[in-house]
């Protein structure tokens, strides 16, 4: 315990920690032209081939930096290798549909016409409330205000609106009392289903989507 050498420096001789810094200089701007070369999808929201290859990027990096064991080549090897196998995957994702579901993942609605799709929830693991949370923070605060929602194969959620006001499911959060006094009800009758959002007239029969009894009055707000 009281060698404040080895646990500082390691077992590398001390001229090593200049040696460090070239090499790191030298895998750092080799790293920055391996991902121009991989495009700049690389440098937006990652897909999970993506994501993939900047995991193993990271773990190639670091031994030609840091061991004095290892040479550079074998780092530099590796990282054309990982440009090459992303190249070929890219190729076949373009060139094959199947190859691209079963490489990328597929598109999933989550919203239709103001109903949850509560078998594609379930798949997901999306809870309602992440769902509501994402809606909330794009000023969406009502179930009946959204025509599509899906979530892509790379994670992110696209929404599209209905143009006009529609009767459906206040997302406001439960846990703000205050809120509901500001919500404004749909049109007299009008009741909306609490666990999927599907609106009906009739609040004794079960929903006809999910078939619970739980309803609510609409909001339009």
């Amino acid at each position: 315990m009281g060698d404040w050498q080895r646990i500082l420096l390691g077992n590398a001789p001390l001229e090593f920690m200049l040696e460090v810094i070239i090499r790191s200089l030298f895998i750092y701007c080799l790293l920055v032209v391996v991902l121009r070369l991989l495009g700049k999808r690389m440098s937006g929201q990652l897909t999970i081939t993506e994501l993939a290859i900047m995991l193993s990027l990271g773990a190639i990096v670091a031994v030609p930096m840091e061991t004095p064991e290892r040479g550079v080549l074998q780092g530099v090897l590796l990282l054309f290798l990982i440009l090459l196998f992303q190249l070929i995957v890219t190729y076949f994702i373009y060139r094959n549909e199947k190859f691209e579901d079963l490489a990328q993942g597929k598109m999933s609605l989550l919203v239709k016409d103001g109903v949850l799709q509560l078998r594609e929830l379930d798949k997901l693991n999306v809870s309602r409330e992440q769902l509501f949370a994402v809606l909330r923070n794009k000023q969406i605060f009502n179930l009946g205000r959204v025509k599509r929602l899906y979530q892509e194969a790379y994670g992110e959620f696209s929404i599209y609106r209905n143009q006009q006001a529609q009767p459906g499911l206040s997302i406001y959060p439960d846990a703000d009392k205050a809120i509901a006094e500001i919500i404004q009800p749909a049109d007299e009758g009008i009741v909306v289903c609490l666990n999927c959002g599907h609106t009906a007239h009739d609040a004794g029969a079960p929903c006809t989507v999910c078939h619970e009894t739980n309803w609510l009055p609409a909001a339009i707000s």
